[in-house]
This record gives structure tokens, sequence and C-alpha cells, in this order.
């Protein structure tokens, strides 16, 4: 059997090297002991710093690693898309390049995958998060469950291993606006969930601001469903109803007591109300039109600027060093 192990980064000169180390430590015994091959790709999301001279210098010592290094920053869906395309193992990890994805995990993953699992999840506690980290991302994730049409679970990311035959299926949805997390839970497939202990970063600053945070939020509520489309239609026949209740009680109120003067407060406020609505209603649907406009240029999802891994007729394979 073949393992991959794709390992997308970006400006992670602080940690690579411990990172590599501590992969090359853990696979290089277990895959020794069960007769294993295993690769170590690692896809450089056009790093501005020495990421990428570092992994030249692994490759040109360690035959196991492989690298792809993009043009530019394309962003993290992107190298774990391209890690997933490069890949040539039976079975697929994929693990973030900081350590906060533990390395020891991945043998209790690979016996999982070896049950006849499709999918293997390793699912993060909140242990060591703010109670107000822990409160909203458990907020968020009662929203946009409420919202999707696939179920994501709090902890559970982007760490986990992938038969060859989820690698392909998630390889067969070529749209551009990805959100693996939903990716990984609408192909389906079986799939066994692993519990682990929050970890600390082992270098380094996280590249998620709370600017990227509130945007993937976005994309997981905008990529698997158009509820929101719908909601604005049934808001909308809401304030229609609510509208017409209060023009036939104005109605009333002229008959019964005659014309008052009319009262600012009231036309303003219905000015606002509607308007912020008509706002809203514009902006959502601006959003799924951008979707839609960057889908139909059908542009790739990354571009190659240099890698130690070459094609052969359409089948990616990986270069043996002599």
């Amino acid at each position: 059997m073949r393992v991959s192990v794709v390992i997308p980064c970006y400006n992670e000169e602080k940690v690579i090297r411990s990172t590599f180390e501590k992969l090359y430590e853990v696979l290089n015994e277990y895959c020794k002991e069960k007769g294993y091959e295993y690769e170590l790709i690692f896809v450089n999301d056009g790093s501005k710093d020495a990421t990428l001279n570092i992994l030249k210098g692994l490759e040109e010592k360690y035959d196991v690693v492989r690298y792809v290094s993009f043009s530019r920053n394309f962003g993290k869906e992107a190298g774990m898309y391209a890690g997933l395309k490069y890949s040539s193992g039976d079975a697929v990890v994929i693990i973030d390049a900081d350590l906060q994805h533990p390395p020891e995990l991945i043998p209790k993953l690979i016996e999982s995958f070896k049950e006849g699992y499709d999918q293997v999840i390793a699912r993060r506690n909140r242990k060591g998060d703010s109670k107000f980290k822990s409160s909203l991302s458990k907020l968020y994730y009662k929203i946009v469950n409420n919202m999707i049409d696939v179920k994501l679970t709090d902890g559970s990311g982007d760490f986990r291993i992938l038969s060859r035959k989820a690698v392909d299926a998630v390889l067969s949805l070529p749209e551009n606006n990805r959100f693996s997390k939903g990716i990984f839970s609408w192909i389906g497939f079986n799939e066994k969930t692993i519990d682990y202990d929050n970890q600390l970063r082992a270098e380094g600053e996280s590249k998620w601001t709370l600017k990227s945070l509130i945007q993937y939020g976005f994309d997981g509520i905008l990529s698997f469903n158009n509820k929101p489309l719908r909601i604005i239609i049934y808001i909308g026949f809401i304030i229609m109803l609510l509208s017409l209740v209060y023009v036939i009680w104005t109605f009333v109120r002229i008959l019964i007591h005659g014309i008052d003067v009319p009262g600012y407060f009231t036309l303003i406020t219905a000015i606002l109300i509607i308007g912020g609505l008509q706002l809203v209603a514009l902006g959502i649907i601006g959003e799924y039109i951008g979707r839609i406009y960057y889908e139909v240029k059908k542009r790739p999802h990354f571009i190659v600027e240099d890698t130690n891994i070459i094609k052969e007729d359409k089948n990616i394979k990986t270069e043996e060093k002599n």
C-alpha cells in the first residue's frame, strides 16, 4: 500500500523543518514496520519567505519529499486540491504544516482506513480555547447546519485520511468556489471519527484573521444551498403581510377617528426597514451572481511554477530520485 500525505503551506519557514522531521519520524518507523510506501507532498502556496528553498533542500536529501509550488498565493483550498491531484497513494492524508494537527495520529488514521473506511476524520476538541471562541464556534455550526444541505461537525476540519475512491470523488467536483469541509461531507462514503486534544501552533503566526474567518463562514453558508435566497422571499412575504395589516388598521382608524397628521417616525421607520432589507437582498443576490461569474470563467484552480512531480498521459506520477 502507498500513503500520500498532503501538506499545504504558506510562509511556514519557521516550522516547516520541524513539521517534516516529525512526519518523517512517525511515517518512516510506521511504514517500514507495515511494509508501506509513502510520500510527503508539500504544496507551497506562493510563500514569500524561505519555505520553498527549505523544501528544495529537503527534497535533495530525502526521496520521500515532493513539492508543488504555486506562481502566487491561491489559498488553502487550492493547495489541498493540488495536493490531492498530485497524490499517487491508495490513501491520502491531509494535514496542516503548523503541527496543530498531530502527526502521531496518522498511524491511527491509516489503521482505521484499513478497516474499510473511505474517510477517517480527526476531530479536535476545544480544550485550551476561550469560552467566547468556543461559544462562537458552536453558534456558527448550529446556524450553518440549519441552513446548508450537508452536515458539518464542530472540530472536524481538513485533517483526515481519504481512500483513493474518495479522492477521485473530490477531484470530480470542479467548482472554483471550494469549501472542502462541505465537499468532504457531500461526497458521503462510510466514515469514522477519531478525537484528539486541541494543539497549539508550534511556531509562527496563524494566517487566519478575523476577516478571513468571517469570509470562510460565508463561504460555508453560500457554497452548498440557495436557502439565503429563499429566506429573502419569506421575509418579503412577511413584510408584505405586515404592511397589508398596517394598511387595513390605518384605514379603519381613519374611518373611526378621521385623518391624523402623518407621523415622521412611522414614515422613516418604514423607509429604513424596507431599504435595509432591499440592500441585504441585493447583497446576497450579488454574492451568488459573483460566484456564477467566477465559475463560468473556468479558470484553473492554481498555476504551478515549480515542482519535482511530473505528469504522464494525464495521470500524475511521481518522479523517483536515483
